[in-house]
């Protein structure tokens, strides 16, 4: 009867012929300023079984020296830190790691700061009080190509949306003539100007203006002109 081998050099490589790999854990750096709460949030990270925070930064200025090194997958960006905010440290992370995945995550709401992060170049946007089940979600939802937001963000985003699309359906009521006169008061002209310039009337140049307001819904030729130019822009 042929016995089983003994060498223990081919047991050890049978062994490890038939494990599988481990797989790889998604790699997490966060950016926070306050210790207690830069603390908690490393320990939630590792406490997620496929996940590791590989740095956790207390400035904007060191995060943009020590973060590219560790090539995360993801960037946890707190969005008021000293000096340096988190908006211009996602806009400097971003250039120096493109396919890095940013989410902010601030303990406020505002709309302002949701589109300046956005625009920075963040890929997701989160409150702070967000449950940890529902913060490893957003990383897996961003990882994957999606946006993830709190839904009070998201009612932001959607809100602001519908401001642009009321107010470019607006100003497409305007008639040529109402929107030459916009275009010259945004770049300074006066009433008489404008009627010079057009060759009509002031009387007239007033009456188109008074269309306007009740179009877009103003009350000054500053309003209207910022109504006209935000939907230009949608």
């Amino acid at each position: 009867m042929t016995q089983p081998s003994t060498n223990p050099e081919k047991a050890t490589t049978a062994s490890h012929a038939g494990a599988s790999t481990p797989k790889a854990r998604v790699r997490v750096a966060l950016v926070e300023d306050q210790p207690k709460v830069r603390e908690s949030w490393v320990r939630l990270i590792n406490s997620f079984p496929d996940f590791s925070c590989v740095c956790a930064c207390l400035s904007g200025e060191e995060a943009v020296r020590v973060i590219p090194p560790h090539q995360p997958d993801v960037i946890l960006m707190d969005i008021f830190l000293p000096r340096m905010s988190g908006i211009e440290c996602t806009a400097r992370l971003k250039a120096l790691l493109p396919q890095v995945q940013i989410v902010i995550l601030t303990a406020m709401d505002d709309q302002e700061l949701v589109f300046l992060a956005l625009e920075a170049g963040a890929d997701g946007y989160l409150l702070k009080r967000t449950k940890p089940s529902d913060l490893r979600e957003a990383l897996l939802d961003v990882l994957a190509g999606g946006v993830p937001m709190t839904s009070q963000i998201a009612r932001l985003v959607i809100d602001s949306f519908r401001r642009k699309t009321k107010a470019r359906d607006e100003s497409s009521e305007l008639s040529l003539r109402e929107e030459q006169i916009l275009q010259l008061i945004a770049l300074g002209y006066s009433n008489k100007m404008i009627a010079d310039k057009l060759q009509v009337s002031v009387d007239t140049v007033c009456s188109h203006l008074k269309h306007v307001f009740v179009k877009l819904h103003v009350n000054s030729r500053t309003e209207a002109v910022v109504r006209y130019m935000a939907s230009r822009t949608v």
